[in-house]
């Protein structure tokens, strides 16, 4: 996607985020329907596809794995013919595999939006980050952005690289070495191995969820040692500029990479502002491909 088209879809957001739900946004995608397939848990991007779709006046089909056929062997391109027969306007897919969106998306007919597959991408995650740090920071290009953590199973770091470093931002890399992914200079970022150095004079601090469940090993000694050497505090915090502002894009390990004092203070956090976004991102995204 070029850097125009994302400034498009930002600004849309902006316009849905700032206005209030009016008659015509429900006509936007009247009659249309959407369909929510979730191969994985999820509270904040499945419910908020789902309020976007609503505010945007679609028919929602929510399909539940667990109770569905998939639970009785039925493949993704099966369970993607099946779909496709029912004629559905948009699929909103999720799934632990990477590239299984992208599978799907070629059986079906209908506009597929990825809402996260595997280690790969999240790309609606990187616009409403993108959307909230410019809300706040005025402009994307020249800042510089540290993104810390599990770098090497997280897809919402992918996807923030992509489209911040086309966007003009600087991007930093701060893990230890066993949660960075092999040739990660090649994406264009700074790597940094201590936080001290990796967050020192930057403008916006994006932690990362350490991804256990998608470990083959313990890559960490333990969580409480994680939090000491990579946990963001008011020690680290106050390396970065005087300005600098939070982000995480949830769910949280309060007090594994995130201390609570500060994911709660509404001066440095953009936690909630993070949320917010993240209807009126997915409500442009749904406009562009279905309207």
């Amino acid at each position: 996607m070029a850097a125009s088209e994302i400034i498009k879809l930002m600004d849309r957001s902006e316009y849905y985020l700032d206005s209030p739900p009016t008659t015509d946004h429900k006509k936007t995608l009247q009659g249309k329907t959407v369909i929510n397939l979730f191969y994985e848990n999820s509270t904040r991007t499945r419910t908020s596809f789902e309020l976007a779709s609503l505010k945007l006046g679609a028919n929602v089909i929510n399909m539940t794995v667990d109770s569905s056929s998939v639970k009785k062997g039925e493949t993704l391109i099966d369970t993607a013919m099946t779909l496709n027969a029912m004629h559905p306007d948009l699929l909103v897919a999720r799934h632990g595999d990477s590239g299984a969106v992208h599978l799907l998306a070629d059986k079906v007919d209908c506009s597929v939006i990825n809402a996260g597959d595997g280690r790969n991408e999240h790309p609606t995650q990187a616009l409403l980050d993108a959307l909230t740090i410019r809300r706040y920071k005025k402009n994307l290009a020249g800042l510089t952005i540290a993104i810390c953590g599990d770098i090497a199973h997280s897809r919402v770091a992918r996807s923030n690289i992509y489209l911040l470093t086309k966007m003009g931002a600087r991007i930093r890399a701060v893990a230890p070495a066993t949660l960075l992914p092999s040739q990660i200079q090649k994406l264009g970022v700074e790597v940094y191995h201590t936080m001290a150095e990796g967050i020192a004079d930057c403008d916006i601090i994006m932690m990362l969820r350490l991804q256990s469940e998608r470990m083959d090993s313990a890559l960490v000694p333990s969580k409480r040692e994680y939090f000491h050497f990579f946990g963001l505090d008011s020690r680290f915090l106050a390396l970065a500029k005087p300005d600098a502002l939070v982000m995480h894009p949830g769910p949280m390990n309060r007090g594994v990479e995130i201390d609570s004092v500060i994911a709660d203070d509404i001066r440095r956090s953009l936690i909630r502002p993070q949320v917010e976004a993240g209807v009126a991102v997915r409500m442009a995204v749904m406009e562009s491909l279905v309207a």
